[in-house]
C-alpha cells in the first residue's frame, strides 16, 4: 500500500437509502417534471454516473407511483445505448414493480428521440400491455440549456 495516497473510508448500510433517496420515494413520479427532478437528484449525482454516455435507467414504482429503487440496464456510448426489452422489464418483474419509467440521457444536450428511441417506446409499450404493468413514461434528459427543453417525455407527446 502506497502511504502517500490518501485514504477514502466511506460508510454505509447496505439496502440503506440516503436522505435523498428518502424524500424522493416520497414523491410520485407520475409526471415527466417528476421524472427529471428524480434523475437529476438521485441517478445522475451518483459519483459512478458517466455523464459523456448514455445511461438507460429503468424506476421501478410502487402502486402509488413512488420509486422503489431505480436499476441503471445499460451503459452506452456517446450517442446510443443498446438495451433489449427483456433487460428492462427483469428488474420490474422480479422487484414486482407496479409500473415503471424509462429514463436515458443523451449527452449531446438535445433531448429529441432518435428512432431507435421510438423503436423502443412502442416494443415496451407492447411488452408492458401484455404483461399488464403500467408503464408510466419514456423521458429522455438532455442538458438544461436556452435553446431546448431539459427533456422529452413520451407520454407528453402523445407517443406512449
Amino acid at each position: 500500500m502506497n502511504k502517500n495516497l490518501p485514504l477514502k473510508v466511506v460508510l454505509s448500510r447496505i439496502g440503506e437509502p440516503t436522505p435523498e433517496e428518502h424524500r424522493a420515494s416520497s414523491i410520485a413520479l407520475d409526471n415527466a417534471q417528476a421524472i427529471f427532478d428524480f434523475w437529476q437528484s438521485i441517478v445522475s449525482s451518483k459519483p459512478d454516473f458517466e455523464p459523456e454516455k448514455e445511461n438507460l435507467v429503468a424506476i421501478l414504482l410502487d402502486t402509488k407511483l413512488r420509486p422503489k429503487g431505480y436499476h441503471l440496464v445499460a451503459l452506452g456510448s456517446l450517442n446510443e445505448c443498446t438495451a433489449h426489452p427483456r433487460e428492462i422489464f427483469r428488474p420490474v418483474i422480479v422487484q414486482n414493480s407496479f409500473a415503471f419509467v424509462l429514463a436515458h440521457n443523451h449527452p449531446s444536450g438535445v433531448p429529441q428521440p432518435s428512432e431507435a428511441d421510438r423503436r423502443l417506446t412502442a416494443k415496451l409499450r407492447d411488452g408492458a400491455d401484455l404483461l399488464q404493468i403500467n408503464f408510466i413514461d419514456h423521458v429522455i434528459i438532455g442538458a438544461t440549456t436556452p435553446d431546448w427543453p431539459p427533456f422529452f417525455s413520451f407520454r407528453n407527446a402523445g407517443l406512449l
